[in-house]
């Protein structure tokens, strides 16, 4: 269920205009947005200049609308250079924040080696951790230095008098170098 039947639009920034909201109407392909399909898209627009950024989403309407976008590259027919956006993220009311539409901006894998792969890795991270920061939850991190606790209870307050006794229903320990 990756895939949308919803309408897909996509707005193009660059450094001498935008396109605006543009609806991405005929793949090169039969169907359009499957699971695990590249689409293909001509969108006709005044040159831009260097692009930064998209902003890329869809209208929630139909069955399954929920949409799992890898990524998006735009060709620029003129100067004949790829723009890549990384996104590997839902839109889905349903999954992950929320969100139906993603501001993308540009990814140069010759500026930045190994950036799309470490933002990746950093979104991957937080979705494995951030259960830890729920409310309700209380942190406790280990000083090393000083063999104390740090505790970051539900209600806000912070214990660093080194209790080490758990006295809280949920407690979850982050160890800290000193």
């Amino acid at each position: 269920n990756a895939g949308t039947e919803a309408d897909v639009y996509i707005s193009v920034y660059g450094e001498r205009s935008d396109t605006g909201s543009r609806q991405l109407l005929r793949s090169q392909k039969p169907k359009k947005f499957l699971k695990g399909q590249t689409d293909i898209f001509a969108v006709e627009a005044v040159h831009l200049g260097h692009l930064y950024k998209i902003v890329i989403g869809h209208n929630g309407l139909g069955s399954g609308n929920g949409w799992f976008l890898d990524k998006v590259v735009i060709k620029d027919p003129i100067t004949d250079l790829d723009y890549s956006f990384l996104c590997h993220r839902w839109l889905d009311q349903g999954q992950d924040d929320g969100n139906i539409a993603r501001e993308l901006t540009v990814t140069d894998a010759s500026t930045f080696p190994g950036r799309q792969e470490l933002e990746l890795k950093r979104e991957e991270t937080w979705a494995a951790e951030k259960w830890k920061f729920q409310e309700g939850n209380t942190l406790q991190f280990y000083n090393r230095l000083t063999r104390g606790f740090i505790c970051l209870s539900p209600d806000s307050r912070v214990d660093a008098l080194g209790d080490k006794k758990n006295k809280y229903g949920k407690v979850f320990f982050m160890w800290m170098c000193a």
